[in-house]
């Protein structure tokens, strides 16, 4: 289980949302910053179940195959149709537009393709948003 420690900041509903501090293994990290985190930390939502209040400390866990499975849908699954989208792309340039540089026509479809499954993930994790399976847990109230 991913485990970590943080301070409710807001209420929603049964969603919380937790300033989770930075941990020492960030600082030997290559890539820094680039996970969204801040010198403060970063805001999550992790559901509510135990009811914890604003500016208490809490206990969240997320199973790594639930984050691992929610980050490759977000992450993964948009590269993927990119690439896709670009070879499909190039390839009806090559055949249909015979006037037009094929490339081009490979990036415009790349980038259409692209947008619509960014709009799809993004419906998708809307639906998805207070199901626990791809949500933190907030497991205890520490303080």
């Amino acid at each position: 289980m991913l485990e970590e420690t943080g301070i409710v900041t807001r209420i929603d509903g049964n969603m919380a949302k937790v300033m989770v501090q930075k941990k020492g293994a960030c600082d030997g990290c290559s890539v820094q910053g680039a996970c969204q985190g801040t010198t403060e930390g970063m805001e999550i939502s992790a559901l509510n179940v135990v009811h914890a209040k604003e500016g208490q400390r809490v206990k969240i866990l997320m199973t790594p195959k639930d984050y691992l499975k929610g980050t490759m849908i977000v992450y993964g699954l948009p590269l993927v149709v990119f690439i896709t989208g670009a070879i499909i792309g190039k390839n009806i340039g090559d055949m249909y537009f015979k006037g037009v540089n094929s490339d081009l026509v490979a990036a415009i479809s790349g980038f259409i393709s692209l947008t619509v499954c960014l709009l799809g993930v993004r419906n998708w994790s809307k639906k998805m948003e207070s199901k626990a399976e791809y949500n933190p847990v907030i497991e205890e109230i520490i303080e």
